[in-house]
């Protein structure tokens, strides 16, 4: 993620006070520019990174105790109870709880992050290197943020079980089936989006009115790699992908494609063999037979249903999820400058009907 401040005289002035030796100046313009950069790294957090486009955010009030009404969210019929994942603490294990109907206390915690610099480069009016910094803090948030969104995802898939999942589950009413060989192929997807349609059923286990069905699918770039090999497939009857000669074309001339039978591909290097989420699932697995060091899996999900919220804290005078502050550590004689920004999040997996994946086997 990058972040670049425009150098317009009025923000190269106020770099430069920023630098000042006068210790008022430079506290006055330190707390304007973090007053004017927080909600900047809030829109940018807002749309940087892969979480994002899973977790729907529920604002609340600082200092407020966020809760989730389930019962709305739930179709109630024939049981009392659910099952969701969420995290206490940042970095730690995700846990699942089992829940009635009722409101639901959701756990947060606090991603932060500082930076410095030599105040000469403020005095010089260098805006370049006030970006890194900010650029900089920004960044270690994400890395953060993605880290504990994943953990609740990969942990929800792990231990999610259904009735009626079918008989391609790798565990009993599990929601991974195994790919078809040790490649993904259209048929692994197809398996998918039926499977999906399996979990989703009505108050009463027949057909539902709302379109519910996989919308998108996290791959490696291996898996990447496997799509954009069906653009030179040969057309055959005993294996192999085949696909219209106008999907072929487009496959080719966009270096792969951006969905299949409707679904939007995400590529993600941290999927993969001996890959970072992969390790990580590798800790969750449970009963499945997965080996991260062989094995990879590709995650769908059904973002319809909003399964994957984020309760996250605004500041009740700036309106912002994310807080900038003069970092005030600094002794005059050291001659730095600096800030400290930080967010109070959770992130809650309340149906795991909406996650599903494959594994694929070396």
């Amino acid at each position: 993620m990058k972040i670049k401040l425009k150098n317009t005289p009025e923000q190269v002035e106020l770099v430069k006070a920023m630098g000042s030796r006068d210790t008022a100046v430079a506290r006055e313009a330190t707390e304007a520019f973090a007053a004017f950069i927080g909600p900047v790294v809030s829109k940018v957090l807002m749309q940087a990174g892969t979480a994002s486009a899973i977790y729907s955010d529920a604002p609340y009030d600082e200092d407020d105790n966020p809760s989730l009404p389930l019962d709305l969210w739930h179709d109630q019929g024939g049981q009392d109870y659910v099952t969701v994942w969420s995290q206490n603490v940042a970095g730690g294990l995700p846990s699942s709880a089992v829940e009635g109907f009722n409101e639901l206390k959701v756990s947060t915690y606090r991603l932060d992050a500082a930076v410095s610099f030599l105040k000469r480069y403020a005095r010089r009016g260098r805006i370049d290197v006030v970006s890194k910094a900010v650029e900089r803090m920004s960044n270690e948030v994400l890395v953060k943020q993605e880290r504990n969104a994943w953990a609740v995802v990969l942990k929800a898939l792990a231990e999610a079980r259904t009735a009626g999942t079918g008989a391609g589950a790798l565990v009993s009413n599990g929601h991974i089936v195994g790919s078809t060989g040790s490649s993904f192929a259209l048929s692994d997807l197809n398996k998918l989006m039926t499977l999906v349609k399996r979990l989703n059923t009505s108050y009463a286990g027949g057909t539902t009115a709302d379109t519910y069905g996989l919308t998108d699918l996290f791959v490696s770039p291996e898996v990447k790699e496997d799509i954009r090999s069906f653009a030179y497939q040969p057309f055959t009857t005993g294996g192999g992908t085949n696909l219209p000669d106008a999907a072929r074309e487009e496959i080719y001339r966009g270096a792969g494609t951006e969905s299949l039978y409707g679904v939007t591909i995400h590529e993600l290097v941290e999927l993969g063999v001996n890959a970072k989420y992969g390790a990580l699932f590798n800790a969750f697995k449970g009963a499945y037979n997965f080996n991260s060091n062989a094995d990879e899996l590709a995650i769908g999900l059904d973002l319809s249903k909003e399964a994957f919220i984020r309760p996250i804290a605004r500041n009740a005078d700036s309106g912002s999820t994310f807080s900038v502050l003069p970092d005030d550590q600094f002794a005059a004689r050291s001659e730095k400058t600096g800030f400290y920004g930080s967010l109070e999040e959770g992130r809650v997996c309340i149906d795991a009907r909406a996650i599903v994946g494959i594994k694929i086997a070396a």
